[in-house]
């Protein structure tokens, strides 16, 4: 945890092209919010697919993802983050290990809408408690 900075988490089973899509959104989040509110980013692959880290890679590249750190962990994910067993993809937003806001999507519910609510939801990350 990076102390009162927010951050913004991505978790997915895949990297499809609606996740692709939402990493690119909140890369783009992060780079706007850097320097002002000192936002951070990951997504977390949560998979043991054969190749995936060259996969990431290159979507990094060819997508200019720049802001938004990519990393791979375990199919069930990080323990200490209970991530749902059926999501398909969770984004948590948090400030200072609090959770802001949780959104969790099954398979086939991220979409364009889905992904524009999420990111509604990235200033309440900036808000003054």
């Amino acid at each position: 945890m990076y102390g009162p900075s927010p951050v913004a988490i991505v978790f997915a089973r895949e990297a499809s092209a609606p996740v692709t899509s939402l990493v690119k959104k909140i890369d783009a989040c992060t780079a706007k919010n850097a320097k002002e509110h000192k936002m951070k980013s990951f997504a977390v692959f949560m998979s043991d697919e054969e190749g995936l880290d060259k996969k990431l890679k290159e979507l990094a590249e060819k997508d200019k993802i720049e802001k938004c750190i990519l990393t791979i962990d375990n199919p069930s994910g990080p323990k200490a983050y209970k991530i749902d067993k059926d999501a398909d993809v969770t984004v948590l937003l948090y400030v200072n290990k609090t959770v802001k806001v949780n959104h969790a999507f099954k398979k086939g519910e991220l979409n364009d809408e889905a992904i524009a609510k999420v990111l509604k939801d990235v200033p309440k990350m900036f808000e003054k408690e």
